[in-house]
């Protein structure tokens, strides 16, 4: 059974990597069309973008958005999160269901959704609209993170702190935040990744401040590009060290209270 499941957990990650690994090998190819074999290596592809203005500017949307967002989310995932440790009240069902909808609401629907809104408030097409569409997508992920950590707190500590004469702003300021903090800052770089990838929302919302992803959907448009490979890998290269460092920022935490 042990070789069974290793089995089809290689054939899954294989299903998923290989395309992004033949994506960059492709990016390095000299021949304009993805060929195999390989026509000869260049780097001229990465030269390419990085002297085109426009993707500057979309890295530069891209990096401002998912910075705030991750911020944005991360705060309000927390206080989520101690509301639901901390307090009983009426309707709290009801209050953690509605947190947590967003990510199983179908994107197009969510991007759509916050176009009208958008257009309506006239926030259309501006990266503050990006950054608040991106900030209700990624704070429920926030949110389940620490109130995760927060499920492994003993819940007399800071009554222990109030009891010694601690505020109840002093008690989470010294009891609270430095046991959230692995999942805090494992919540600010997950919901990061999330943001910098997130494309569908982005194209809806967007306007002339596209984000990365948007720029290579203009790109891909009518014609095949290798740049779109370069793009490709250099998006995968962040996100996927946002991710790595997030799960390794709780797994090390495991690793510490296991000891």
């Amino acid at each position: 059974m042990t070789l069974f499941l290793r089995t089809w957990l290689c054939l899954v990650a294989g299903f998923i990597f290989l395309p992004i690994f033949v994506s960059m090998l492709f990016s390095f190819n000299e021949a304009r069309f993805p060929t195999l074999p390989l026509t000869g290596f260049t780097t001229g592809w990465y030269e390419a973008i990085f002297s085109d203005p426009d993707f500057w500017r979309s890295a530069k949307n891209s990096l401002i958005v998912s910075t705030t967002t991750a911020v944005i989310a991360t705060f309000l995932g927390f206080c989520t999160a101690y509301t639901d440790y901390r307090y009983s009240f009426r309707g709290k069902s009801l209050f953690l269901a509605i947190i947590l909808l967003p990510p199983t609401i179908p994107l197009i629907i969510i991007a759509l959704a916050m176009l009208a809104w958008f257009s309506r408030v006239g926030m259309s097409g501006q990266v503050v609209s990006i950054i608040a569409a991106h900030t209700v997508l990624t704070a429920p992920f926030a949110m389940a993170i620490i109130r995760l950590r927060l499920s492994q707190i003993d819940e007399s500590l800071e009554a222990a702190a109030w009891n010694l004469g601690a505020s109840e702003w002093r008690a989470m300021r010294e009891v609270i935040l430095p046991f959230c903090k692995p999942a805090i800052l494992s919540s600010l770089f997950l919901t990061a990744a999330v943001s910098f990838d997130e494309f569908t929302v982005s194209w809806f919302v967007s306007g002339l401040n596209k984000t990365l992803p948007v720029h290579v959907l203009e790109i891909v448009q009518g014609t095949i590009d290798p740049q779109v490979n370069a793009i490709g890998t250099l998006v995968f290269g962040v996100s996927i060290t946002l991710v790595v460092i997030s799960q390794a920022l709780i797994f090390f935490r495991l690793q510490k209270a296991s000891t």
